[in-house]
């Protein structure tokens, strides 16, 4: 693993920010999340500009508006999160823009994927590949924090659309191309 001022970080469906603005409290080389999104990537950004006004960011963060397939990952080592950003077909289409980017730039590439409801495509698509393994596949505890967030969520969803509970499924994976 490198060390965080090697690595930039990278939140694919960053919805209204909250894990970059986490990760920009670490010492990463750089942060960025992207959401198709506008109206989310105008909150994203509103929430970052409060972060920095009150001296939270240490990293050099941005967030972008766009296809998350398409963006080109950051140079180096990279950290990418999926908090269960996407369905199994632009999941597909982003695992298969990866190998491509990979096979022309050799580099390492980590994965943290939380709410893994696509764990089966990821599997599919990596297990095969040279170079990448997954490190681990199981639960996370929640934090206290997230906790009482789903709390206020759930009271405020129609006819109960969604359930919590104290886990996330979670699997991280290593790629080096």
């Amino acid at each position: 693993m490198w060390p965080l001022e090697q690595t930039a970080f990278v939140d694919l469906g960053a919805g209204m920010g909250r894990a970059v603005l986490l990760a920009s409290q670490m010492p990463f080389r750089q942060v960025a999340g992207v959401e198709l999104n506008p109206i989310l990537v105008r909150i994203a950004r509103k929430n970052l500009a409060a972060w920095r006004s009150a001296g939270r960011a240490m990293a050099p963060t941005k967030v972008i508006c766009g296809d998350a397939v398409e963006f080109p990952l950051p140079a180096g080592p990279c950290l990418v999160f999926l908090f269960n950003p996407f369905g199994a077909p632009v999941m597909r289409r982003l695992l298969r823009a990866w190998s491509t980017r990979l096979r022309e730039q050799a580099r390492q590439l980590d994965l943290i994927y939380v709410n893994n409801e696509q764990e089966h495509v990821l599997e599919s698509a990596l297990s095969r590949r040279p170079g990448a393994e997954r490190l681990f596949l199981g639960e996370i505890r929640r934090s206290k924090a997230d906790a009482i967030a789903d709390h206020l969520i759930l009271a405020n969803q129609p006819e109960g659309e969604y359930a919590s509970s104290n886990f996330e499924d979670c699997s991280i994976w290593r790629w080096k191309g």
